[in-house]
């Protein structure tokens, strides 16, 4: 992380079915902003608001529910710069820290993305390798160190 910076405080959630561990699909939307790109539910942490705390808040705003258990955490922060044409909107921000959480969806959680600011259009459930296909080409490099953390200690 470049310290001449500002990175945005980000919390982001890595959704599992409720059916985990017997299936370890996960939950990708595609934003309403553009088409076919794809990604994990993320946002801002508020002014004096745990990590913990955006990352309910957000899953209720983005989602519909916060009806989910937290597995795991990633362990650290990880910074990644918005590509230019992102960074001009984000001003100050050139980036984003985030916190990641592996979350499983509570038996009979419904999911609905028609929220008071819909963030996405539509979502699915996919395995891991077929993850890949989807997402922004600049938050693949975080995602796969995400994914290959939670692999590696027998989550995913």
């Amino acid at each position: 992380m470049n310290p001449q910076k500002f990175y945005r405080p980000n919390v982001a959630a890595i959704i599992v079915s409720h059916e985990y561990p017997d299936k370890k699909e996960i939950f990708i939307a595609e934003r309403n902003d553009m088409n076919d790109v794809w990604q994990f539910p993320q946002g801002g942490i508020d002014e004096g608001e745990s990590a913990e705390e955006a990352l309910f808040r957000e899953l209720k705003e983005e989602i519909g529910t916060k009806k989910v258990e937290i597995i795991a955490q990633y362990p650290d922060w990880i910074t990644y710069d918005f590509p230019s044409h992102v960074a001009q909107r984000m001003t100050p921000f050139a980036g984003q820290k985030q916190r990641y959480y592996l979350v499983r969806l509570k038996k009979g959680a419904k999911i609905d993305l028609d929220t008071k600011h819909p963030e996405f259009k539509q979502y699915r459930f996919v395995g891991i390798e077929g993850l890949f296909d989807h997402v922004a080409h600049f938050k693949k490099p975080v995602y796969e160190q995400v994914i290959s953390h939670f692999k590696a200690e027998g989550y995913l």
